[in-house]
C-alpha cells in the first residue's frame, strides 16, 4: 500500500472536541494524502466532521468514571471497529480514547501517536482509582510510537511514575490556535471594564476564587464588571450547579452569560480574560484571548503559565487564593489603556509565533512521517 493510502484513525471523547480542536490537523493529513476515519462520540457535531472525512462512526464511552463492565463496552467497540476500518495510525486524544484506544491499537500492532490533553488535579491525588488510571496508562503507553504533552510538567509527572518512556515524549503547544479565527482586535474603549472567564462551569476551574475576588474588587470599582461564560451542570465531579449560579448571580457581583458557539465575540468585548484554574494541559481559552490581543490573569500552574509572561501579557496569581487574585485585577484596572493594549499585543505576537496551529499540524505530520 502507498503511503498516500495510509489510513488514520483520530479519536476523541467527543465529536465537540474534534470539530473544535483537531479540524485543521484532520484537513492537513488530507492533503498530505492519508484517509481520514473518525471515532468519537456522537453529540450534534458529528454532522459537520463528516462532510470533511472518509468516515466517522459513533463510539461508546461511559462518562462515569472507571467501571471495569462498562469500560469493557469501549474496549469491544475499539476492537469491532479496528477490525471494520483496518487503520495503519491511530491518533488518540483525552483520558479514555488514548488509554484503551493504545491498548487496542497494541494489539492489533497499530502505531499509536497519543496526545495527553491535561491531567486534572484529581490525577495528583493518592487514590485507588488514580492508582488503576497509572496502571492502565502505563499499559497503553507503553507500545507508543510517540507521545505528546502540552506542557513540561505533564510530561515529568508521566516520566517520573515511569507511566511512558522519555525516549517517545514530545511537547505540543496546546491544540494550535487558529488565527483567522482568533484574529487581533483592538480592546473596547470604555470606563467600565469587563473581565471575562471563559470555562466549563467547574470548581477545579476556580470559578469559586474569580467570583469571591470579584465580589472584593466590585466593592471598591463598581463600574467594573466580571463575567463568567461556558456550559453549567456538565457531568464532572467538580461541576457548578445551576442553583449555586443562580445565588452567585443574585448577589449581583458576578454575571453569567450562558454558553455559546462564538467565543472570540464575548472576548472581544471584555478587556481581559482570566482563568484561575487549578491545572490545565495548555489552556486554549488563554492563547484565543491573547490571539485577540487581550491581556490575561491566570493561577501560576502548569498549563496557564506556559501561555502568559508576567508582567509583559498578563499577571499569574497564586492557585487557590481569591486575595492575590482580586490583587490582580486592581493591577489590571490601575493600567492605562495603552497599557493594557501593549500587553495584549505582546500577547497576540507570542501565540503566533508560539502556539499558531501549523505549528502542532507539523508536529503530527513529522511524527506520523517519522517511520516511512
Amino acid at each position: 500500500m502507498g503511503d498516500e493510502q495510509k489510513t488514520i484513525l483520530i479519536c476523541s471523547n467527543y465529536a465537540w472536541t474534534i470539530y473544535n480542536f483537531r479540524m485543521p490537523l484532520i484537513r492537513s493529513l488530507k492533503k498530505k494524502g492519508y484517509v481520514i476515519y473518525v471515532l468519537t462520540q456522537y453529540d450534534g457535531y458529528e454532522t459537520y466532521i463528516e462532510r470533511e472525512v472518509h468516515q466517522i462512526k459513533p463510539l461508546f464511552i461511559s462518562r462515569k468514571g472507571i467501571n471495569p463492565f462498562l469500560d469493557l463496552l469501549t474496549i469491544l467497540d475499539f476492537i469491532r471497529y479496528f477490525k471494520l476500518l483496518r487503520p495503519d495510525i491511530l491518533l488518540p486524544f483525552t483520558i479514555k480514547p488514548v488509554i484503551y484506544g493504545s491498548i487496542v491499537a497494541r494489539i492489533f500492532k497499530v502505531r499509536s501517536i497519543a496526545m495527553i490533553t491535561g491531567l486534572g488535579t484529581a490525577f495528583m491525588a493518592d487514590t485507588w482509582i488514580m492508582k488503576v488510571v497509572k496502571i492502565l496508562y502505563r499499559f497503553a503507553l507503553s507500545s507508543a510510537s510517540t507521545v505528546f504533552f502540552q506542557n513540561v510538567d505533564d510530561k515529568n509527572l508521566f516520566v517520573k511514575n515511569k507511566l511512558v518512556s522519555a525516549n517517545v515524549c514530545r511537547l505540543s503547544p496546546g491544540s494550535g490556535i487558529d488565527l483567522n479565527t482568533f484574529c487581533y482586535v483592538d480592546p473596547p474603549k470604555k470606563d467600565n471594564m469587563v473581565f471575562l472567564l471563559v470555562a466549563r462551569m467547574l470548581w477545579d476551574k476556580g470559578v469559586e476564587e474569580f467570583v469571591k475576588a470579584a465580589r472584593l474588587t466590585k466593592l471598591k470599582y463598581p463600574q467594573v464588571d466580571f463575567q463568567l461564560l461556558g456550559p453549567l451542570g456538565v457531568e464532572n465531579r467538580t461541576a457548578i450547579s445551576d442553583r449555586q449560579m443562580d445565588d452567585w448571580c443574585k448577589e449581583g457581583f458576578i454575571k453569567y452569560l450562558g454558553e455559546t458557539d462564538n467565543v472570540a465575540k464575548y472576548m472581544e468585548k471584555a478587556c481581559c480574560i482570566v482563568l484561575p484554574s487549578y491545572r490545565e494541559g495548555t489552556s486554549r481559552v488563554l492563547l484565543e484571548g491573547a490571539a485577540i490581543g487581550r491581556p490575561l490573569i491566570a493561577s501560576d500552574v502548569p498549563g496557564c503559565r506556559e501561555v502568559i509572561e508576567h508582567g509583559v501579557t498578563g499577571f499569574l496569581c497564586k492557585p487557590r487564593d481569591y486575595l492575590d487574585l482580586s490583587e490582580k485585577f486592581e493591577q489590571m484596572i490601575s493600567m492605562s489603556f495603552q497599557a493594557r493594549k501593549i500587553m495584549g499585543v505582546s500577547g497576540h505576537k507570542k501565540v503566533t509565533n508560539e502556539f499558531a496551529q501549523n505549528i502542532v499540524c507539523n508536529l503530527y505530520i513529522d511524527a506520523i512521517e517519522l517511520y516511512k
